[in-house]
C-alpha cells in the first residue's frame, strides 16, 4: 500500500516492511530481518539490543502531551518546543523527509541511550566492520549497556585491534519508524539540541547503505549549516548569543576538519612505510601527535580552536582517529557546495539527495580535494 503524506511533508503512516528495530551504532534495523538474514550476527546481541529499542518505543508520549503536563518542568517544556520548531523548520526550510519523527518524547532510566564501540587495526588506518542488512558494512556496533560494551571491548583489544568506547544520547531509525525525543538530549544547550535534531533528521532524508564516513559526515554539515539559519535567520546575519555560538561552531568543525585530513595524510605516509616495525609505526604517530601539541595543545591557540586543541591533548589511537574522520571529513568540501547554490541549504540538500543516485562514491559531489582514502570503510564511507 502507497504511504500517504500530510501537507507538511512529515508523513502518515508511512509503508513499513519489518516490524522490530535494532539499533546498530548510531542506526536502527529491524530485527526481524536481522534474526532470519544476518548470518555473521549474534542471536544474543541481536535480542539484546533489539529488546532495548522496543522498550524506547513503548515509553513514547505524544509530544503535545508532554508539553502541556504540569508535572513537565520549564526547560524541558522549553526544549520541546524548541524541537518541534527545529523539526517544522527542517521540513518546510531544508525540505528534509522528517517521516513522524520527532513527534513524541520517551523518558529514559539515565542520561545515557547506549554505548557505542569501534575498533581499528593498530598498524594502519583500517576499521573493523560489521556487515547488517540495509545500512551494509558499518564500523561500529551499539550496545544498550555499559558492561556489555566493556566486555566485548576487551574481546577485541585481546585480538589486537584499537579499541574506542562512547556514548551517545541520539539515533535515526533512517525513517523506518517514529523516533522519538530522548531525554538524554534535554542535557544539551539550544544550540547543540537544535543541531542535534537536524542531524539525525538528514539521516533519515539521505543514508547511503555501506558510507558511513560520507552519511555522518553530510549530516554533520547540514546539522550546523541548518543550526545556523536557524538561530540566525534566512540571512544569516548574527544577531542572538545562539546565533553567534552556531556560527563559532561550524567554523571550528571546520578548522578541525581541515587539520584532521592533514594530520591523518601525514599519518598514512608513516604507516605505509614498509621498513617500520608496528611498534616503530606507533611511536612514530606519538611523535606526530606531540608535534601538533606544541603547536595547538596551549593558550591563546586552545580558546580559537578548541577541537583541535582537545583533539592533540588527549590519548590517541587509531580507533579514536578513524572515529573523528567519520564526522570531520571534507567539511569545508560541503561548505563549497553550499556556496555554489549562493548559501540556499536546500538547494544544497538537494543536490547531494539526487547526485547520491548516479554515483558510487557520494564524495565524488564535492570540489575535487587531495584528502586520503581510508581502508576498511569502503571509498568514503
Amino acid at each position: 500500500m502507497a504511504s500517504r503524506r500530510r501537507k507538511d511533508g512529515s508523513g502518515e503512516g508511512r509503508a513499513r516492511r519489518f516490524p522490530r528495530p535494532l539499533m546498530v551504532g548510531g542506526v536502527l534495523l529491524p530485527m526481524a530481518l536481522l534474526l532470519f538474514s544476518c548470518s555473521g550476527c549474534s542471536p544474543v546481541y541481536v535480542a539484546k539490543a533489539g529488546w532495548a529499542e522496543l522498550k524506547i518505543l513503548k515509553g513514547r508520549r505524544p509530544l503535545d502531551e508532554v508539553i502541556n503536563d504540569r508535572r513537565t518542568t520549564e526547560e524541558t517544556r522549553h526544549k520541546l518546543l524548541l524541537a518541534r520548531q527545529a523539526r517544522s523548520f527542517a521540513i518546510h526550510q531544508l525540505g528534509l523527509d522528517a517521516g513522524d519523527s520527532y513527534t513524541s518524547f520517551t523518558q529514559l532510566d539515565s542520561d545515557t541511550l547506549a554505548w557505542v564501540l569501534s575498533a581499528a587495526y593498530r598498524d594502519r588506518l583500517e576499521s573493523k566492520t560489521w556487515w547488517f542488512p540495509i545500512v551494509g558494512r558499518v564500523p561500529y556496533k551499539g550496545y544498550s549497556n555499559q558492561q556489555g560494551a566493556e566486555k566485548a571491548q576487551s574481546k577485541l583489544e585481546t585480538e589486537g585491534f584499537d579499541t574506542y568506547l562512547r556514548t551517545t544520547s541520539a539515533f535515526s531509525t533512517l525513517g523506518w519508524f517514529a523516533d522519538p525525543i530522548l531525554s538524554s538530549l534535554l542535557k544539551y544547550d539550544d544550540v547543540e539540541f537544535v543541531t542535534t535534531i537536524i542531524h539525525e533528521l538528514t539521516h533519515n532524508h539521505l543514508f547511503v547503505s555501506g558510507k558511513v564516513r560520507f552519511n555522518e559526515s553530510f549530516a554533520t554539515f547540514v546539522g550546523r549549516a541548518g543550526a545556523i539559519r536557524f538561530f540566525c535567520g534566512p540571512e544569516g546575519t548574527p544577531q542572538t548569543p545562539d546565533c553567534l555560538t552556531a556560527i563559532r561552531r561550524l567554523d571550528d568543525y571546520n578548522n578541525f576538519s581541515s587539520f584532521l585530513n592533514g594530520f591523518v595524510t601525514e599519518l598514512e605516509e608513516i604507516y605505509s612505510s614498509p621498513t617500520l616495525s608496528v611498534d616503530e609505526k606507533i611511536e612514530a604517530r606519538e611523535a606526530l601527535l606531540f608535534r601538533e601539541r606544541e603547536q595547538w595543545g596551549e593558550p591563546p591557540r586552545t580558546e580559537q580552536y578548541p577541537i583541535i586543541s582537545g583533539f592533540v591533548n588527549r590519548p590517541l589511537n587509531n580507533a579514536i582517529l578513524m572515529a573523528r574522520m567519520r564526522y570531520f571529513h571534507r567539511l569545508r568540501g560541503f561548505s563549497q557546495v553550499l556556496e555554489d547554490h549562493a548559501g540556499d541549504l536546500r538547494a544544497a540538500v538537494s543536490y547531494f539527495k539526487e547526485g547520491a543516485k548516479s554515483v558510487e562514491d557520494p564524495f565524488e559531489l564535492l570540489p575535487p580535494d587531495d584528502s586520503i582514502t581510508i581502508r576498511g570503510e569502503q571509498s568514503g564511507s
